[in-house]
């Protein structure tokens, strides 16, 4: 290996370590000290509950770890929105949990908390995935009530989709493992089947304090709305558990009886490791976003066997198409090419050199080409980003990069496989959205640490900024020097940067995890097996397009 790979390998490797960090500091959730109160009321933590349930937690991933990431300081943060999603399996069945971490704010629902909480659902809805509430929640936090009440993607829709999901046939389970209180206590009651922990689970539209003040009322939040009231009296739940433990071995015993669901069809085989070392990812990927690099050096890491079938691989060379196994599983790849090609391509000219990274008018037409095969034999997608948008200039304007752009973009919008997208380097502009960006419904989305999203990189974007805040100051009168310029241009470059940093995106669920590069794998295999609950319904049809 050389010195360059050596580099990058050190690079990307950091990046990992950096990545563990970040995630052993959110998983302890409000501190440990709030962590030993919570433990002193004879309750385990949201994330020792899900442990706890899952038959592997090893095996699970998890959907939104750093939400709220550096969000809401000024009222103490978020970690990881409040609240724990992952996918795992309990009795032998795919499920996504959802667990409010009562650490953090008592659970109290702040906006993104929310968001994660209907992403959630969105994921069990597009799989018809089960899906286990354990619920222990003060409800919505109050000073920022106005973010998270009132519209249509607020607290109100969780409830909402309770009542959709209900009617789709999805398995719905709450346990009520703590406070379950105002708006919130519909939750448990619109899932299929409620349980309730003694001593430490409580459900009402109003406490003890509020009903004193509402109607006069005098009466303990036990007797108001505990374990007893609600399985004994009300008839509100279905299951009394003497404890965390109790309550979630009665979720394993009722997953042990459920069904086996239709299944989509997706092809799978016998699983087989890369025949190319997985952990040489980190020499190949460049530690500067702007290097250029053989796509295919990753691919070939990532796939079973390391055998790829390349779809038209001597046209639309900066787009890589074609098919592979990934866990076994059946898979249509599209991926970003980002080292320099030569193309003899009918709109450019013979052995015109293009830009690894760029998205060509003959690339463009791949895609839409291939991506159109895979629906037509139920084949699920995975797009690999490293991509700075659509090539510009007259030439490529002249020769229709908006509606071959256009194309890419539609038939990516009416796939009807699941989508897959891993975010592994720059994912800029318009080239997001044709790769299967957030905006376009991949089942999961994730990053790598080594990713950066938005309009444009952050070189591009600080000049264009620095352009424009010289200019409003020159009117103002200002003398701009060289050393005010390299000033300006540092500080607007790092607060540009902090935005296309993948934990900024993964803080608003832009993308649903940042990864370790060795964990890709098991994401793509994990959501394919949660796609596969949910058969086809519809049939792949590109709309009015311009030929």
């Amino acid at each position: 290996m050389d010195i360059k790979f050596n580099k990058n390998e050190d690079h990307n490797k950091l990046l990992v370590s950096d990545l563990r960090s970040k995630l052993a500091k959110v998983k302890l959730g409000g501190g440990e000290k709030r962590i030993e109160k919570h433990h002193a009321k004879g309750k385990m933590t949201a994330r020792e509950r899900i442990n706890f349930l899952l038959d592997n937690p090893d095996d699970a991933i998890e959907i939104g770890a750093f939400a709220g990431d550096g969000m809401y300081k000024e009222h103490g943060g978020c970690p990881s929105g409040g609240v724990v999603v992952k996918i795992g399996k309990v009795s032998g069945k795919q499920v996504i949990v959802v667990a409010n971490d009562a650490t953090v704010k008592a659970g109290a629902w702040f906006p993104i908390t929310g968001k994660k909480n209907l992403r959630a659902q969105e994921i069990s809805i597009e799989n018809k995935l089960p899906i286990i509430y354990l619920v222990d929640s003060a409800g919505v936090y109050l000073p920022m009530q106005d973010e998270i009440f009132p519209d249509k993607e607020h607290f109100g829709r969780i409830f909402r989709n309770n009542a959709v999901m209900s009617s789709m046939g999805i398995t719905q389970i709450a346990a009520v493992m703590g406070s379950c209180v105002a708006g919130g206590a519909y939750l448990p009651i619109m899932s299929d089947e409620a349980l309730i922990v003694e001593k430490t689970g409580s459900i009402f539209l109003a406490g003890s304090y509020l009903v004193k003040a509402a109607i006069g009322e005098s009466i303990d939040n036990e007797s108001l709305g505990g374990a007893t009231t609600h399985c004994e009296v009300s008839g509100v739940t279905d299951y009394k558990a003497k404890d965390d433990k109790d309550a979630l071995t009665k979720i394993k015993n009722i997953m042990d009886k459920i069904g086996d669901a239709e299944t989509a069809g997706f092809n799978r085989k016998k699983a087989a490791k890369p025949k190319l070392d997985p952990e040489e990812i980190f020499g190949h990927l460049p530690a500067k976003r702007s290097d250029q690099y053989d796509m295919m050096e990753i691919i070939n890491r990532l796939i079973d066997n390391s055998e790829f079938e390349e779809y038209k691989a001597g046209y639309g060379q900066t787009i890589i198409t074609g098919y592979a196994r990934i866990d076994g599983w059946a898979v249509g790849i599209v991926a970003n090419q980002r080292k320099i090609v030569k193309t003899t391509a009918a709109k450019t000219k013979p052995t015109e050199m293009q830009f690894g990274g760029v998205i060509y008018s003959d690339s463009a037409d791949k895609a839409t080409r291939f991506i159109a095969n895979c629906n037509q034999k139920k084949i699920p997608l995975v797009f690999l980003q490293d991509v700075t948008g659509f090539m510009v200039g007259s030439k490529s304007e002249h020769g229709g990069i908006i509606k071959d752009g256009a194309k890419m973009v539609n038939a990516v919008s009416n796939s009807v496989v699941p989508k897959f997208t891993v975010v592994i380097g720059n994912s800029y502009g318009a080239g997001n959205y044709a790769m299967c960006g957030k905006a376009y419904d991949p089942r999961l989305i994730v990053a790598w640490p080594s990713a950066e999203l938005a309009v444009m990189s952050g070189n591009s974007a600080a000049k264009v900024l620095l352009q424009i805040e010289t200019a409003s100051l020159k009117k103002k009168g200002e003398e701009i020097t060289e050393k005010k310029e390299k000033e300006l241009y540092d500080k607007i470059k790092a607060d540009y940067d902090k935005q296309i940093s993948p934990y900024y995106a993964a803080s608003r669920i832009w993308t649903d995890a940042v990864i370790n590069p060795l964990d890709t794998r098991k994401w793509i295999s994990t959501g394919i097996e949660a796609a596969n609950h949910a058969p086809i319904t519809k049939d792949f049809n590109l709309g009015v397009i311009q030929t």
